[in-house]
């Protein structure tokens, strides 16, 4: 174990560099180009999922990330304002957005790694977008093309750190261990089930998420997608449903006590990286470590923005709940995905469906 949590520092440490280069990075040309704050929210929340899909890429998957990620980050910022403007119509092509890249998986590894590197500038678009922000911010969103631009800054700063780390670290990247990928015999492939599971509880989140939370409905949604992300079964949705629950309580926790220290300003924000470091550390050991971090940075970053952020966990947790909820529904009731088995027939390999990886 202690072996362990050494490796894990290490490797927190990595993605917490690049994420503070970018975030510098992005803070410069903020100034420069007088641009709005969030920018640096952009720059953090693609560094960070992007640190951890680039650790074990190739060269090719590398070159596409600098292709893709840009790409649909400009993209993003559109979608942004068009769910602002128009919820019902942009909240459609979102859900046709986060489920298309767990469809294309069916062709091939190249297919599932391009369809990651898609999803990350959406699920940023949930962390802070417009309608989250005061008023006076969100009529200074940064344009596509800035949001481009912070795309190719977090590629870059990831590349960078992750290529010195590669030539003088103590530590490579630790591959996932090949195993035999057969076609799946289900019909409609675990592919399609999980993209229509998606689809599903996230259309859901979108309706219910207004009616229930207004502005506040990304909470809804984001956990919907988290909770059925890389779907491995029906358990797996209930336990990573459950995580995610049970580490937004324990950061509403934590996020309360900061806010009854009246912690705000700039010292605020040295703390959400903080924060950010250790619930990278623990990520591995239990899902709920990330989530509760997660839960107290975001509520750390919206008191930067002058909300109370005190007044809203207990909102926060109920759309978490309600969220988780409608992914295990959608999970268990949808076309659901049989968990593989962990030892094949006669000492053969198992035969896995085509879930893809594991990134929210």
């Amino acid at each position: 174990m202690t072996v362990k949590l050494i490796r894990n520092a290490y490797e927190a440490s990595l993605t917490m560099t690049a994420v503070l280069l970018c975030w510098a990075a992005a803070l410069w040309l903020e100034g420069a180009a007088g641009l709005h704050a969030d920018v640096l929210v952009l720059a953090v929340a693609l560094t960070l999922p992007l640190a951890s899909v680039q650790r074990t890429a190739d060269t090719r998957g590398r070159l596409m990330s600098f292709v893709l990620l840009p790409a649909v980050a400009g993209v993003s910022i559109l979608l942004g304002h068009l769910v602002a403007d128009h919820y019902a119509v942009g909240a459609a092509v979102f859900t046709l957005g986060i489920s298309l890249p767990i469809w294309i998986r069916r062709f091939g590894p190249v297919a599932t790694k391009a369809g990651t590197l898609m999803t990350l500038p959406l699920i940023a678009l949930l962390v802070v977008p417009g309608p989250a922000l005061p008023p006076k911010a969100q009529s200074s969103l940064v344009s596509w093309g800035w949001a481009a631009l912070i795309g190719l800054l977090a590629c870059g700063c990831v590349r960078l750190v992750q290529a010195l780390a590669d030539r003088l670290g103590p530590w490579g990247p630790e591959p996932a261990p090949d195993r035999p990928r057969r076609p799946s015999r289900l019909r409609p492939r675990p592919s399609t089930r999980m993209a229509v599971q998606m689809a599903a509880a996230v259309a859901a989140a979108f309706t219910l998420g207004r009616l229930l939370f207004d502005q506040h409905w990304p909470w809804m949604v984001l956990t919907a997608y988290v909770a059925a992300s890389g779907n491995r079964g029906r358990n797996d949705v209930v336990r990573k449903g459950v995580e995610r629950l049970v580490g937004a309580c324990a950061g509403t926790v934590l996020a309360t006590g900061v806010a009854v220290a009246g912690i705000t300003g700039r010292t605020s924000v040295v703390l959400i990286f903080v924060v950010l470091a250790v619930a990278l550390w623990l990520r591995p050991l239990n899902y709920a470590y990330w989530a509760a971090g997660m839960t107290t940075a975001l509520s750390l970053l919206l008191g930067y923005y002058g909300q109370d952020a005190q007044s809203l966990l207990p909102t926060r947790l109920e759309a978490i709940a309600l969220g988780a909820a409608l992914a295990v529904a959608s999970a268990w009731w949808l076309l659901p995905v049989p968990a593989p088995r962990r030892h094949g027939p006669s000492g053969s390999s198992p035969r896995l469906p085509d879930t893809g990886h594991r990134h929210a």
